[in-house]
């Protein structure tokens, strides 16, 4: 099935017609990391007329973890009697001074699994031992991350807790339309948030700042079809939330894993990686699953830390500035020595531009 949306005679014809439509310059967020890696991977960026701009938004769950956040982690993960637990990508972001992966060599038990319920087993397993999950994401991760928990309690695993670090889009966007320099005039949202929120969330935010959304998927022809849409919705002046990624959204969503959110979790302010704090845009455990909050049971709710002068990553997870205007690209930082998490993480906006793009790194 897949085939069919990377089908090159298909891409070719909605890219004519966003040729045909276009009378004026746009810029548009594409809302996710993993859109701006197909982005650039397919070369779509270079095949659109000159007068859309594709402008890389803050959707990466790695790229936005707080510098704190990792700290943290790191703290925690240096303790004695303790197995981390994270994804790979996780090990390799930088912290103030050191990274999990300097943990590890140094001797702590930091260990990579692919979802929180392998923890979780990893627990059952080592009872003798504290094992903290890195729970990180948007709300495409929080519904799995958290069930961890509630397993967890159900089944008397004390020795198991969550470091959380969920993150939620439609808090970011209103943060990137209400700033005075935004420059945004569509947006692609991502379609595997969608598929767990539903897009019914965004239509406020359309209307509010009279910025069209589309929602589209991650291949070749899910994004130039969203693109399609925006620009059909920009050029006739019309404003609405269009999906077309309808195999995989609806306009509700999946409401058992909305319910497992809303059960477990409550809004709080988040602090997002060369952002800074977003009101209300991350979700911490309910008092009913604190006794399950790593930062609560690990006492490192105190840790201060400080940006690196040099990475420009806020301002281009705020769409404010290209991965290739930042004066550390490709010299200090490169994802095997990276300054900030947009070059580490697999779905950061520097990585696909020092993988994709025809720059000259030297």
């Amino acid at each position: 099935m897949l085939d069919q949306f990377r089908d090159k005679q298909l891409v070719q014809q909605s890219l004519a017609e966003i040729r045909r439509i276009t009378t004026r310059p746009w810029a548009i967020m594409e809302i996710c990391g993993g859109q701006t890696h197909a982005i650039m991977q397919y070369g779509l960026h270079e095949l659109l007329p000159q007068e859309i701009e594709l402008i890389h938004g803050p959707g990466c769950p790695v790229c936005v973890t707080s510098l704190e956040l990792v700290d943290k982690a790191i703290a925690i993960a240096s303790k004695e009697n303790v197995i981390f637990t994270s994804y790979g990508d996780m090990l390799r972001v930088p912290g103030s001074s050191q990274d999990l992966f300097a943990v590890k060599a140094g001797g702590g038990d930091v260990r990579v699994v692919y979802s929180a319920i392998e923890a979780l087993h990893i627990a059952e397993k080592n009872p003798d031992k504290e094992v903290v999950f890195f729970g990180i994401g948007f709300e495409t991760t929080a519904p799995a991350n958290v069930i961890s928990v509630v397993k967890a309690k159900n089944q008397g695993i004390r020795n198991y807790s969550m470091l959380v670090s969920q993150v939620c889009v439609p808090p970011a966007m209103h943060a990137i339309l209400g700033s005075p320099a935004n420059r945004v005039q569509g947006f692609l949202a991502a379609g595997h948030v969608c598929a767990v929120m539903g897009y019914r969330e965004y239509e406020p935010i359309a209307q509010q700042y009279r910025v069209p959304m589309a929602v589209t998927g991650f291949e070749p022809l899910d994004l130039t079809l969203g693109i399609l849409e925006t620009v059909k919705m920009l050029e006739s002046g019309q404003v609405e939330v269009r999906n077309a990624y309808t195999r995989g959204v609806t306009r509700d969503g999946n409401l058992i894993a909305q319910k497992i959110i809303h059960d477990c979790f409550e809004p709080c302010d988040r602090n997002w990686r060369g952002i800074g704090m977003i009101p209300m845009s991350g979700w911490k455990l309910k008092d009913a699953y604190r006794d399950f909050d790593a930062e609560l049971k690990f006492q490192v709710q105190d840790i201060q830390t400080r940006e690196s002068e040099i990475c420009i990553a806020g301002q281009i997870l705020q769409g404010l500035k290209k991965p290739y205007e930042c004066p550390a690209f490709g010299k200090p930082c490169t994802p095997q020595n990276p300054l900030g998490a947009t070059m580490v993480s697999s779905e950061g906006a520097c990585a696909a531009y020092y993988l994709y793009a025809r720059i000259d790194h030297e």
